[in-house]
């Protein structure tokens, strides 16, 4: 062997060796950065919170009603793991899972509006943002819609509208009580005027069972409820409730700051602030809420007027 290749054979071994001992450095990296921060190599078994960052084994936190256990903010929560938080087991009854949404105004911005919409049913397993139904809470049967932000941010959009008004005459008909359990970023913007024209669908079949049946509707607020499913169903309820540090409100800070010309306070739209003013009748920690709905249906079956209407 010349000294020319013994040099060359030497240059790429040594190669080798750098090239090992840095993804080897680079591994360690890694994991030592995933071990600070909580990270497991198992996708799906942690969750960040997304208010104080804490890191929660997603296995603990759903047997804590998906609430951080480090400063008790509620986390998000999809709709049928509400639903098995406060329908009794093996009562739930769904209604109206056939609806689906049309493109009506071929509407396309970075995608077309159908294929989001087909991009969330994958997703979700859901047909569109709410889930009604019949169920019964500690054997108290109730008219509960359930909305869920994972489908396209829980917009209200003509399925949706469409779903929460045949539910509330639905619970009219049968002379049921009605709770609406909200989370949504408002009005569907790729159905324009048709989304807009569900707000006030929704208002007169609620005036409707409300004030003409004289009927109870129970209005839950969770982060987020926000545009038009707050200027309709959110607070319009007999009775307003709201989880802890929901952000409910109609316009964002920023666009109330831009228009008003005036600083907000970072809060002003949590549910704390809300109920200080006056605009929630209280504020449930999730745990709670079952047995708090079930306090207030159950008396109101027992109710003298129940009797006149049913006569």
């Amino acid at each position: 062997m010349s000294v020319i290749n013994w040099f060359e054979d030497r240059r790429k071994f040594g190669g080798l060796i750098g090239a090992f001992l840095e993804e080897a450095t680079r591994s360690s990296v890694s994991s030592e950065r995933d071990r600070r921060i909580g990270v497991n190599a198992n996708k799906g078994l942690w969750a960040r919170c997304d208010n104080c960052g804490n890191m929660l084994h997603v296995k603990f936190s759903k047997r804590n009603k998906s609430v951080c256990e480090e400063r008790g903010y509620h986390l998000s929560m999809n709709s049928m793991e509400r639903i098995e938080l406060l329908i009794d087991p093996n009562t739930w009854i769904p209604l109206d899972e056939d609806i689906i949404a049309k493109d009506i105004l071929n509407f396309f911005d970075e995608e077309s509006y159908e294929n989001r919409i087909f991009t969330s049913q994958e997703k979700t397993g859901l047909t569109d943002a709410v889930q009604t139904g019949i169920g019964y809470i500690n054997g108290t049967l109730i008219a509960p819609g359930v909305m869920d932000f994972h489908f396209m941010g829980g917009s209200m959009g003509s399925v949706v509208g469409e779903k929460i008004t045949r539910l509330i005459e639905y619970a009219t008909q049968k002379l049921l009580p009605l709770v609406l359990i909200c989370a949504s970023g408002g009005a569907r913007m790729q159905e324009g005027t048709l989304s807009l024209m569900q707000t006030a669908k929704i208002s007169s079949v609620l005036h409707l069972h409300q004030v003409q049946k004289k009927l109870l509707h129970v209005s839950v607020l969770t982060y987020p409820t926000t545009g038009g499913v707050t200027a309709s169903s959110g607070m319009l309820g007999d009775i307003i409730i709201a989880e802890s540090k929901a952000y409910i409100a109609f316009a964002g800070k920023r666009v109330i700051e831009q228009t008003s010309r005036q600083k907000i306070p970072d809060h002003f739209q949590a549910a704390e602030s809300l109920f200080e003013n006056g605009l929630l009748d209280s504020i449930v920690p999730r745990n709670l809420l079952k047995g708090v709905l079930s306090e207030i249906s159950e008396p109101y079956f027992s109710a003298p007027y129940k009797n006149t209407l049913k006569s």
